[in-house]
């Protein structure tokens, strides 16, 4: 199990509460904007953090944490995933999954055994353009649709998020996101920021006024449209 990541507190990455982030390396996805570029390139040069390292800190923090969040690179990915997340509730944490939605398989494994109570899932782009968002030639995104659809059946508590670029997201393009995901509870726009980590450094970000405008042609076909990291 490929850990390479573990921040012991935060207040920002499980929505409405204090929670730890357990970041996997490794990805099947080359997305050029990527912030998390180590764990995605080249995880095997990162120190790993052995499993029971981390399951003895979060011991030590019952009580304090409430929640902890499982992110990447893509931790799906990870044969192991299933029963590590098991040790984590045993303790008695809520527990968030990011993911990018390309293996629904172990996504509603993990949900339909009550294993995970979020999910937060990234939508790179409009369908047409996914396969160029994420830096893989012919794409085939039936497994994100897959994963769209059986969030949209509420089996979980979830949220939807775009990181908007200049480069790869047009305003077309979010009206083709509303669409397809209609009906959705949350959906999050977060503005691109340059990182020292980025895949490509070669990308912008959207200004307030224009998301806002974005986040404004959304709000017909999705229930909460907001915008994270202008701040």
């Amino acid at each position: 199990m490929k850990i390479h990541g573990f921040q012991k507190t935060t207040l920002l990455d499980y929505p409405g509460h204090l929670a730890a982030t357990i970041f996997f390396g490794g990805c099947n996805f080359l997305c050029p904007y990527c912030h998390n570029g180590s764990l995605v390139l080249c995880p095997d040069s990162l120190p790993a953090i052995p499993k029971e390292d981390i399951l003895n800190t979060l011991k030590k923090r019952k009580g304090i944490l409430e929640g902890v969040c499982i992110t990447g690179g893509e931790p799906t990915l990870a044969a192991e995933l299933t029963g590590f997340i098991a040790e984590i509730k045993e303790l008695g944490f809520l527990v968030k999954l990011d993911t990018n939605g390309s293996n629904p398989a172990r996504l509603k494994e993990l949900v339909l055994s009550g294993l995970i109570d979020y999910v937060a899932m990234d939508i790179k782009n409009s369908r047409n353009k996914y396969s160029k968002t994420i830096g893989k030639n012919s794409y085939s995104i039936d497994k994100i649709a897959e994963s769209v659809d059986f969030l949209l059946t509420d089996k979980v508590a979830y949220e939807f998020r775009t990181t908007v670029t200049k480069e790869l997201h047009t305003p077309a393009d979010f009206s083709a996101i509303g669409e397809w995901i209609k009906g959705a509870k949350a959906y999050y726009l977060q503005s691109y920021k340059v990182s020292e980590d980025v895949i490509s450094p070669v990308f912008s970000g959207y200004s307030k006024e224009e998301l806002m405008l974005i986040q404004k042609s959304l709000l017909p076909h999705i229930e909460k449209v907001e915008i994270r990291g202008l701040d």
